[in-house]
């Protein structure tokens, strides 16, 4: 984990694609859905690749991880690994930023869509998506040994 603590190279595998802080470990994964205004088919499949393109860009900037990205003409899917001091709100609202004006540069024709120009719509989906099934981590949970 750090220099430290000896970490056994089981724990190692274990912990292989973790991310491991000073004093915390987290694989925190969301999957995130966002549509366009008024789900206006506006994509490309050449778009969709100049979205992904600026998804990475934010991410790296958020020090997140893009694991997986698709779309289709008026929505996006993103699956992402983020650290735990970063709030999906404050994702969502850099990710959408970053993603519109970057698309805007290179899509001049986008800017008559709307007489706002919101290339995005304001809601979004967010759900935690983990290797476990809340199953699996119900009897895991409550599997320990509580103490008399």
């Amino acid at each position: 984990m750090n220099r430290f603590c000896k970490v056994s190279a089981h724990t190692e595998e274990l912990l292989k694609g973790y991310l491991r802080k000073r004093h915390s470990v987290s694989k925190l994964v969301v999957h995130l859905v966002f549509t366009t205004k008024y789900r206006r088919k506006l994509f490309t499949g050449l778009m969709i690749e100049q979205l992904r393109e600026a998804f990475e860009s934010a991410c790296i900037k958020l020090e997140c991880e893009l694991i997986e990205m698709d779309g289709e003409q008026d929505h996006v899917h993103l699956l992402i690994s983020y650290p735990p001091k970063l709030s999906i709100s404050v994702m969502v609202n850099n990710l959408k930023a970053v993603s519109s004006r970057m698309l805007r540069l290179k899509n001049t024709h986008l800017t008559r869509q709307s007489k706002n120009s919101a290339l995005w719509a304001r809601s979004y989906f967010a759900c935690t998506a983990g290797d476990a099934t809340i199953e699996t981590l119900k009897v895991y949970v409550d599997s320990q040994n509580t103490p008399d």
